[in-house]
């Protein structure tokens, strides 16, 4: 594998890895349509490749904002494309400019968006958000009797489930019940209630569609051990090593001193990369199955290790470090910075190439 050796760190996406494990979700929810959910820019990992990687098996694509999904319907002019947000106050239009399909999720804007469908004289395609109790998105209960969603045909009824990440919490089994009185309003119209950790609470939470996320790239909800590929690596480059001599310091603020001589690597990645300062706190590179500790502080560009106990042709310049891999996944890297990897994938930066089954973007 050839790399553009541009910038000191490389992020790799398996783009084969995200279709099993989409092929692997599809299975699980046998019966109810698998789509995609790629805002965000796909997590943070490109749109243009992974959306156009599951494009011969994915019919429906969801994304959170207009501009989004604008910019996936250039990639993809054939597909399903729901707005999470739905459209920005008194918008409605670039929906169907764009051909998306707003998810309408307060009675405003489903007066907004009838009223544009009646000056238009035709009923576009929308779909309904319920709040079934996260307080988030989506009409309530209450609002069910309201005038203007009379009448109301809306292509798919969805709501979200707050604690799916916690399969014990009773709280999913009250929004599933809540989520079935208020789909009952609109019989016959496909629903959905799971994304990514929702696909695994079972068979009751599946209905018509589903709409994994973050499971798409191998990271399985609550820790739970499944047939899902890890599709992400990232690595960062030896930029220069020196010894610190005993009683030596490291970094902003002094914060480590070294208590015998150390070996200290720097490396060309930093909180500007979306490495977390407190990743500083137990966070580790690897060389194979070498652990290699953080020192002091992480910087916005930089980071040191310790490589006493590599060998000297290891510990060098230019040599390649593991962040992401097979020895530390994200989840164990969300864990270590006190945060879920959903955080770690789109704090992801932007200066390091990128490789997407081995061709350099």
């Amino acid at each position: 594998m050839h790399f553009c050796k541009q910038t000191s760190a490389r992020l790799t996406v398996d783009l084969a890895a995200i279709r099993r494990n989409h092929a692997w979700l599809a299975e699980c929810v046998r019966g109810a349509e698998c789509a995609a959910v790629v805002k965000a820019d796909a997590y943070g990992l490109g749109v243009r490749e992974i959306a156009s990687s599951l494009a011969d098996r994915v019919q429906t694509f969801f994304v959170a904002q207009p501009e989004e999904g604008c910019q996936l319907r250039r990639l993809l002019p054939d597909k399903r494309i729901f707005v999470l947000h739905g459209f920005l106050t008194g918008q409605p239009e670039t929906m169907v400019e764009h051909g998306l399909i707003p998810v309408l999720n307060s009675l405003e804007q489903v007066r907004q968006w009838r009223a544009f469908c009646h000056g238009e004289g035709r009923d576009h395609p929308a779909a309904l958000q319920f709040d079934t109790g996260m307080s988030r998105f989506g009409v309530s209960k209450d609002d069910l009797r309201a005038e203007v969603l009379r009448g109301l045909k809306p292509v798919l009824v969805m709501s979200h489930l707050a604690c799916a990440d916690q399969p014990d919490d009773p709280a999913n089994r009250e929004q599933l019940q809540r989520f079935l009185a208020m789909s009952a309003v609109f019989p016959d119209v496909p629903r959905s209630l799971a994304a990514s950790s929702g696909i695994f609470l079972g068979a009751d939470y599946h209905f018509e569609m589903v709409r994994p996320g973050i499971a798409l790239y191998g990271i399985p909800p609550h820790g739970e051990s499944c047939p899902l590929v890890p599709a992400i690596g990232l690595e960062a480059q030896i930029l220069q090593v020196r010894t610190v001599e005993a009683g030596g310091s490291i970094g902003y603020g002094l914060t480590y001193r070294a208590e015998r001589p150390r070996r200290v690597a720097t490396v060309g990645i930093g909180y500007a990369d979306g490495i977390f300062r407190s990743f500083a706190r137990d966070g580790a590179l690897w060389w194979g199955d070498r652990r290699l500790p953080v020192l002091g502080r992480i910087s916005m560009d930089s980071l040191s290790i310790d490589v006493t106990e590599l060998p000297d042709e290891v510990a060098r310049e230019g040599v390649w470090l593991t962040l992401i891999g097979p020895q530390q996944d994200i989840a164990t890297m969300a864990e270590c910075v006190g945060t879920i990897g959903y955080e770690v994938l789109t704090s992801l930066g932007y200066r390091f190439d990128r490789f997407y089954n081995g061709s350099c973007r």
